[in-house]
């Protein structure tokens, strides 16, 4: 079998012998030269020469062979390190070893039997055959990290030379400090380098053969376990890594600096390459993967911001031994966080930019990475997640999720992220600001296929919501509970609803509590108390600006009314099972009698013939997902423990009970019910009796929303007979000026349930994140068709 290498001199075609049953000889440089010098290759080309099938034999059939190819590579690679890559001959042979090792590694990966071969030190590896020192002690992996990490910061190959004189000696790479030569200003710098697309290409080619490197991860299966970490990623982000420091800075400044739309002429995408953009994806990609960490079971990083001196890189930091994380956790200064927040906000909104030339402004393609690296900055640096909230700005985030989640919501090969939009509302809305925060009115118009309205972010986030319970896809039912619990998080905190929003909720309500809904899966009630829980905190502590919504509710009270008398005989149970609807759709919308709220809406499609999609492993359910804290009179939060809100039933008066009482209950057996989502009872696993319906609809928390029907609706009614109104603006105007104070229930404690990090959400996010990578590395296609088990591979 023979691998065909073609050298780019003329027409000449070099044939190597790659697999043979003799083993070629270490020394015999003639040889093994043959695979990197004088060729100028690109990657493409090395995918397209090197066949998988190639690679596969020489490892069955010769692999004393691969494993030579595989050290002389990286010998290179030392050798260009340690000299600096002065001349174009040394760079083009480190960059033909790194596309070489970019196409082999993935096939070492796939073997059990291999994957251990780069954690091996090579016997007999010293430089001249003799005698080794320590340095060629190293495990392979080590020295193929840590020569790529010198590379990165090689003047005139990766970085400007800072010396002018043509005259003096090269700068020797291990005396210059790496910090002077970080890629973009930004967190921790403060020079712009000139841009040089030479560089830039460099880069770009050594952060895939990092990348690569780090995709050890994708051949593993998922584990929940937290000590399986990834050895690769472990070495390069320890003590031993010189470059941590630099290395993080300028992947994090690279990335947060980049403007796709540069200097704003139109259609310039298309006039000039952008050498910056792929290094920018490249550096987002290997960002995120570095920073793969649990932080659910160790412990957490340091986020306060008071560790000793000033410096980021101290001998011995504190928190986890990941440095890249450390990094990341320590960064304080409100400069640091503006840059890296609007950084993350453009890029985000970029995708949603309307010009009127269409397509004139470039479209970036990372927007997933970027979520990815938005949750990570959010879950290790709580100084940063506290910055985001207390401006504005967390709306120039918010936007483009909720674009994202609605453009998504019928594609089934985007289930992934629409799961991370709703993780990361999940972890905002646990805080207080963010709800007040979406008071503001919502002006920008953002390209959606949602009902007009005017009013606040808060509107926008609830009819995007009901846009994705009711003309999503059947894949995104789990995702329910995390939907209602975000508005529930925020509900206290909303001063105006729209009148659209207000029947937007009404519109769920209604739809989740029909009798065929609440009876066919085990934790369909919950969606119904959320939703209660919704109306009681607006209604409670938000009852002056909300006319709408109380409008709504008084046009709606049968519903409440038919919850109230829900019946709870075998019979009825039965019956109302019969009606369940032949329907694909998650919730009935025929039901209805609200036309408008569905205006605008289109059918699920299904995703493009041929697009692939990587599965997910199943995420934790909503009550493993969230603790519950209880916000006290000063504003400030207290977690409830677990036990206590267990014994509520019989401490707290019957309104402060909510969903939390059903949890500790069902916990034992719903958990594995709500993973199969609603096909329990057609399974039939389970089937609802009437002592399960009586045992939460006891808890139904219905007094606040029944005593304000009581005292409204005769009022209402007098005001229609007596002035003859088919008017509601002046039912409205009533309402506006109508006060509850003294007629409602004692207010009820505000519940927030706010996010918790658990490691069963840290292993999606891996499964979630590496899926992501595989998909997006198409040119060349890295992992494609190699045997993964992190993830399946569909064909959708």
């Amino acid at each position: 079998i023979a691998a065909v290498w073609t050298s780019c001199n003329g027409s000449s075609a070099s044939v190597i012998t790659f697999v043979s049953p003799q083993p070629v000889e270490a020394t015999d440089d003639a040889f093994w030269d043959q695979f990197w010098a004088d060729t100028a290759t690109s990657v493409q080309d090395v995918f397209a020469l090197v066949p998988a099938a190639e690679i596969r034999a020489v490892r069955e059939e010769s692999p004393s062979n691969l494993a030579t190819l595989c050290y002389k590579a990286v010998e290179k690679l030392v050798q260009g390190a340690e000299s600096g890559c002065h001349t174009e001959k040394e760079r083009q042979i480190v960059l033909n070893c790194c596309r070489l090792l970019t196409r082999i590694l993935p096939y070492i990966f796939e073997d059990p039997d291999w994957r251990g071969f780069f954690w091996s030190t090579v016997p007999g590896a010293g430089r001249g055959g003799g005698d080794e020192d320590d340095e060629n002690a190293r495990p392979l992996a080590e020295s193929l990290l840590l020569a790529v990490t010198d590379l990165l910061f090689c003047p005139d190959f990766t970085v400007q030379s800072h010396r002018r004189s043509t005259v003096d000696t090269a700068e020797d790479i291990h005396s210059i400090d790496s910090c002077e030569y970080i890629w973009e200003a930004g967190v921790g710098f403060a020079h712009s380098p000139q841009p040089n697309y030479i560089h830039d290409l460099n880069r770009t080619e050594l952060l895939k053969l990092l990348l690569t490197c780090f995709s050890e991860a994708m051949y593993l299966p998922p584990s929940s376990d937290s000590s399986n970490t990834n050895p690769w990623v472990q070495f390069f982000c320890s003590t031993e890594n010189r470059h941590a420091l630099p290395l993080f800075t300028s992947l994090l400044n690279i990335v947060c600096a980049y403007d796709p739309v540069g200097y704003g002429i139109p259609y310039n995408h298309l006039l000039f390459s952008d050498y910056r953009e792929p290094l920018v994806e490249e550096a987002a990609q290997v960002l995120i993967v570095t920073l793969d960490y649990d932080s659910s079971t160790s412990s957490s990083p340091t986020v306060d911001g008071t560790t000793t001196g000033t410096a980021m890189d101290d001998v011995d930091p504190p928190g986890p031994d990941n440095l890249f994380v450390n990094y990341l956790s320590r960064i304080h200064r409100e400069e640091d966080f503006q840059f890296i927040l609007k950084g993350v906000a453009r890029l985000l909104s970029n995708p949603l930019v309307q010009t009127y030339l269409p397509n004139s402004a470039k479209k970036i393609q990372f927007h997933q990475e970027l979520l990815v690296l938005f949750w990570k900055l959010c879950d290790f640096n709580k100084k940063f997640l506290f910055f985001v909230l207390k401006s504005s700005d967390v709306l120039d985030i918010l936007v483009p999720i909720l674009y994202f989640l609605n453009d998504a919501r019928a594609d089934q090969s985007r289930v992934g992220l629409m799961h991370i939009g709703v993780f990361i509302l999940l972890l905002l809305s646990g805080e207080r600001n963010f709800g007040v925060r979406l008071n503001k009115p919502y002006s920008v118009r953002v390209p959606m296929d949602i009902p007009v309205f005017t009013g606040t972010h808060a509107d926008l986030l609830i009819i995007v919501f009901h846009k994705i319970i009711t003309s999503g896809h059947q894949r995104l039912q789990p995702l329910f509970d995390c939907l209602l619990t975000i508005v529930v998080n925020v509900s206290p905190y909303l001063k105006s609803l729209s009148m659209v929003a207000a029947n937007k909720l009404l519109h769920l309500l209604e739809a989740f509590s029909t009798t065929w809904f609440l009876f066919s899966a085990v934790q369909n009630h919950h969606l119904v108390f959320f939703l209660l829980e919704v109306f009681n905190n607006i209604i409670q502590y938000q009852f002056d600006g909300n006319s709408n919504l109380v409008y709504a509710v008084i046009r709606k009270r049968n519903v409440f009314h038919q919850l109230a008398n829900l019946p709870t005989d075998s019979q009825s149970i039965q019956k109302g099972l019969q009606r369940k609807k032949k329907t694909p759709e998650p919730i009935s919308r025929t039901n209805s009698q609200d036309g408008v709220s569905m205006e605008g809406s289109r059918p699920a499609a299904p995703a493009e013939p041929g697009t692939l999609k990587t599965s997910l492993v199943a995420t934790p359910g909503i009550d493993k997902l969230t603790e519950k804290s209880q916000v006290s009179e000063d504003g400030t939060m207290r977690s409830l423990e677990p036990e206590a809100s267990q014994l509520s039933p019989e401490g707290n008066p019957p309104t402060a009970l909510s969903d939390g009482e059903l949890w500790s209950g069902e916990a034992s057996h719903s958990r594995r019910d709500r993973r199969r989502l609603s096909s329990a009872s057609s399974s039939g696993q389970w089937a609802p009796t009437p002592d399960w319906v009586m045992s939460w609809k006891s808890k139904l928390p219905l007094q606040t929303i029944m005593r304000l029907l009581q005292v409204l609706v005769p009022q209402v009614e007098k005001i229609c007979i007596d002035k003859g109104l088919t008017d509601e603006s002046e039912i409205l105007k009533f309402l506006q000026h109508g006060t509850l104070v003294g007629l409602l229930p004692v207010p009820h404690p505000i519940l927030i349930r706010k996010y918790q990090a658990n490691s069963g959400t840290a292993m999606w996010f891996r499964t979630y994140m590496w899926g992501v990578i595989y998909l997006r590395n198409v040119d060349p296609p890295i992992w494609y068709d190699t045997d993964v088990k992190l993830f399946e591979i569909q064909r959708v």
